[in-house]
């Protein structure tokens, strides 16, 4: 099992090209299930989830291929021949929940195991199988399977989302596309990953208004043909790249970025002491000067602050000049890194839901362990302001969300390695 081992104390200056979207592109990858021509998508990340989620889609019968070393993938799903989303692939990644709803569209019926991913919180599938059923879809749980089916076909309907849930949103989205009908969704996502699935469905010759909104109108269509489709920039990628230079000191460009993609969570840097600058090419970070000041963060649906960069956040705050106090409101059990802050050094009292950080001068290298994605990303930023060196083990979660990130942080100055142990 591999680690990275970060020793602290250098300025980072220089520039980070941000990958497309993780979540956008798992998105969209199950779009290509709802028609028989090639889906194309460009701007794709290298990750492993993007992996998972190939070997998912092949196993239902869908041909899938990579080009231009993984950015570009091709899919195809004219011959599917595999209702049955199993468990061994599916406990990998939540996400593979998503071709629950293009897979009752296009064949009437889905066998899909309960999802796995992160052990951050429940997330459970109570608003797909609403919706879906309020679509006509007749769902049962067996075994730790969905067993759905819309012997009638799936017909438009009115659907109002008890919370505004990404996932819930995307698969209800792709189902109504070939519904028979109107299909509005109130309370709906405003993700920028909801926007880029719509684009791209509309690519494909979907009738969809309202994305972006929290009321989204879908007009069904008998077919849908392909397209290619470029993946929308990651803003949790590009969040925590903002954040090195925050934490580390210096001066970094994020490639690709845009201040729309992550507005709440610049007016939170803004407050911090830290200075953005959008540029033709992306966005231009900087710590003004000194210490970062203490800030107040609430997570929230978008356009508020994204739970994804909560750990993040909290990384930058354990130095802040000053008590910083952090809401998980998306979550539960979103705080395990927390513990692990605290063996470098940093003051942080967790009570359930809120968590109190009180700004220390250093943080100190020791040996810490990620307990999730972003969890993993978060103590290599505080790696990066701790005096001697932080060893981060199971990094293995890095490789479902950040492509080559020791390359990336190297690049622009950080003494970084991954190490086989």
């Amino acid at each position: 099992m591999d680690s990275i081992v970060v020793t602290g104390g250098s300025e980072l200056r220089g520039e980070i090209p941000i990958a497309g979207a993780k979540n956008a592109c798992l998105t969209l990858m199950p779009a290509t299930i709802l028609s028989d021509e090639p889906l194309t998508l460009t701007n794709a990340p290298r990750l492993s989830d993007i992996k998972t989620m190939t070997q998912l889609l092949e196993s239902l019968g869908a041909e899938a291929a990579s080009m231009q070393d993984g950015q570009v993938l091709t899919m195809s799903s004219h011959n599917l021949d595999n209702h049955v989303a199993d468990y061994d692939i599916v406990r990998k990644m939540r996400a593979s929940n998503l071709v629950l709803g293009p897979m009752l569209a296009r064949l009437g019926h889905a066998v899909v195991s309960l999802p796995g991913g992160c052990a951050i919180g429940a997330r459970p599938m109570d608003l797909h199988i609403h919706g879906l059923e309020k679509l006509g879809a007749e769902i049962e749980l067996k075994d730790g399977y969905l067993h759905a089916k819309a012997p009638r076909g799936l017909k438009g309907a009115e659907i109002e989302l008890a919370f505004a849930s990404v996932g819930a949103t995307e698969n209800i989205l792709m189902a109504s596309t070939l519904a028979k009908g109107t299909t509005v969704i109130r309370n709906a996502a405003r993700e920028p990953e909801i926007v880029d699935l719509a684009d791209c469905l509309r690519k494909m010759g979907a009738q969809i208004e309202g994305d972006g909104t929290s009321e989204i109108v879908i007009q069904g269509v008998d077919r849908l043909h392909g397209a290619t489709h470029p993946v929308v920039t990651d803003r949790i990628e590009l969040g925590t790249y903002m954040l090195a230079p925050a934490i580390a000191g210096g001066e970094v460009e994020c490639l690709g970025g845009k201040i729309s993609l992550v507005e709440s969570f610049c007016e939170k840097l803004d407050a911090a002491g830290i200075h953005v600058e959008e540029t033709e090419r992306g966005l231009k970070v900087a710590r003004r000067n000194g210490r970062v000041s203490a800030v107040d963060v609430t997570t929230e649906p978008f356009p508020g602050f994204p739970t994804d960069l909560q750990a993040q956040m909290m990384a930058m705050l354990c130095t802040a000049e000053g008590t910083s106090t952090l809401h998980e409101t998306i979550f539960e059990n979103r705080f395990m890194h927390a513990p692990e802050l605290m063996r470098m050094g940093a003051n942080i009292e967790v009570h359930g839901g809120t968590a109190t950080v009180h700004g220390v001068e250093k943080l100190k290298g020791a040996p810490v362990m990620a307990t999730d994605l972003r969890a993993s990303v978060s103590l290599i930023l505080a790696g990066l302001a701790a005096e001697g060196e932080t060893v981060v083990s199971r990094v293995y979660h890095l490789d479902r969300g950040y492509e080559k990130v020791v390359r990336k942080l190297s690049s622009i100055g950080a003494k970084v390695e991954r190490v086989k142990e």
